[in-house]
Parts: C-alpha cells; structure tokens; sequence
C-alpha cells in the first residue's frame, strides 16, 4: 500500500519559571513532517530549513527514530520510508525543537498505522513520546496544544490539558547562541532548601490560575528558586536579561532549559515589553511575538 502522511507539530516552551519539569505550553509555530512508504527498505530523511545540512539523514535522525520506535514497541516491522522534515523551531533554544521531532515521529507512525488498521491511542502515543524524550514535558503540549500538566507514575507517562486564559500572550526572546539541554540541566543540585520548595509549590499553583482565570497573577507566578538561577552560569545573557525584564515588572523566565527567554503577559504587556526589550536589554536577540496554540500535533493522510 503506498501511503503518504503528514503532521504539524507546535513549538514548546516547557517549565514556565517555577513549573519544573512538568509545565509546558505550545506555541504558535511550528515544524512540519511528511511520511511516505517506499518500496526500497530503510528510512530516509530529506530536511529543509533549521539543521539542513547538519543533521542525519538515516535513521539516526530524531524523527526517524522515533518513528521506529513506535513500530518496534508495537512490534510491527517498519515499512520503507522517506521522511522529509520542514523545520522552523531553532535547535537547542530551549523551544522544543527535539520535542516536536519526536511528537512528529510519532504521530507519523500513527498516521501509516492508521490507514493499516492499526489504532495507537492518544495514552501511547505520549507514553512512546516520553520513552524517547525522557520526561513529558515538552512533548505533551506538543501532542495536545494550550496548557499542559504532566507527570510520570513509575515508568508511566500522564498529562493533562488546561485552556489558556485568551488574554495571555507569549513574547519568545531567542538569541543567536545555543545551550546544550544536558549543559543546564548538570548545573542543579541534587538538594534544595525546604523553603525553596515551599515557594515554588505556591508559585506553580498560582501559575495555573493565573493561566487559566487570572493573567493579572502572571508576575507573581512566574517567580522561581528551584532551577534558573543554577543555570544562570551556562548562559549569562538570558539570565540578565530575565533579570532586567524582571525588575521592569514583566513576567519573564527562562524558556526550557534556554537560553530563549519567554515572557507571559496580556497584549499591551507583551508589547510594552518587546518595546523595552529592543531599545534597552538585547537588540540582536530576534523576537517572536507569537499566540498559544490551543490545538497540538496533527496528522493526515495526503
């Protein structure tokens, strides 16, 4: 059967200050996927745009991986195929570039499954995704859309999607330098103060309602103490620029493991503080003034 299939895939923004390791949002912008079965084994990957040239072109790709990985957990044999990649989101900006790749890989596989009778739930689907990624949260904004909670259970992946506030609006801040995910992530202790906890408990509870009910709140619920003052020396711009951002009042914080910056705010908000941003704190920086995807990943057959 020849088969051709194609996905969407958001762009993310996981942790959102003080939500570690288990908020994530989506954005606006994206990477686009295609999948076509080929009567020559193999996989092969044909990429456009961000990584051309740079990344594999066999199954050492990402998307390809990740499209394996679902046939070999199923334990179906992988079909020839030619995937071809149109990327937009930076690598290694703290935007879920390797997020979207596996939330593509793995759609697509759903999408060939599909039309061969094969139905791979929205719970596999996000328990494949995490498996590749290692924790959840990038890749569940990127397979449900808006405003997303995830957590793990044992081995287990969970989420669960919240409507985002249609006030709030995300500012991407994001530099012409890249940190390594791994970089950042080695800079945390193991153990933090007990009233540090505390404060981002509070801070993360709040962050809900202030996405969901009350942008007002957003300033407030953004504050952090667990991780990004710890990353703080892995890329010193973003992190003086969240503090200037910070002390002029707009809710800014590190996007991902970074180094983009994210700023939540209602619209006036969002520009004032791109205003501010290119006349005072990182001209070269480009800016994405983007809106929340409330829908994530799809997938159809062409």
């Amino acid at each position: 059967m020849t088969v051709t299939v194609k996905t969407r895939v958001p762009a993310t923004s996981a942790n959102l200050g003080p939500g570690f390791d288990c908020l994530g949002l989506a954005l606006q912008f994206g990477d686009e996927y295609t999948a076509a079965v080929t009567a020559t084994a193999g996989v092969r990957v044909e990429v456009s745009g961000v990584g051309a040239g740079t990344v594999p072109s066999d199954e050492r790709n990402l998307l390809a991986k990740s499209v394996l990985h679902v046939y070999g957990r199923l334990g179906i044999p992988a079909p020839g195929l030619l995937l071809t990649a149109q990327n937009r989101i930076p690598h290694g900006r703290g935007m879920g570039s390797s997020g979207a790749a596996i939330v593509g890989g793995v759609k697509l596989a759903t999408g060939l499954l599909a039309a061969t009778g094969v139905t791979v739930s929205p719970q596999q689907q996000l328990q494949f995704a995490t498996e590749i990624e290692g924790h959840p949260d990038n890749v569940a904004p990127g397979l449900y859309g808006g405003l997303t909670v995830s957590w793990m259970e044992g081995k287990t992946a969970h989420a669960e999607q919240l409507t985002v506030h249609p006030d709030v609006a995300p500012l991407v801040l994001v530099p012409d330098f890249e940190v390594a995910t791994k970089v950042a992530r080695s800079l945390q202790p193991q153990q933090v103060p007990h009233q540090d906890a505390v404060f981002n408990v509070s801070r993360t509870a709040l962050l809900l309602v202030a996405l969901t009910a009350k942008p007002e709140l957003l300033f407030a619920a953004t504050a952090d103490k667990l991780h990004q003052d710890y990353r703080g020396p892995a890329m010193p711009m973003t992190h003086q620029l969240v503090q200037q951002l910070r002390e002029a009042g707009y809710a800014a914080v590190v996007s991902g493991a970074g180094p983009s910056v994210l700023v939540l705010g209602e619209n006036a908000e969002r520009r004032a503080a791109a205003a501010q941003f290119v006349t005072e704190c990182a001209p070269t920086w480009e800016q994405k003034i983007l809106a929340v995807a409330a829908h994530g990943a799809t997938v159809e057959e062409v």
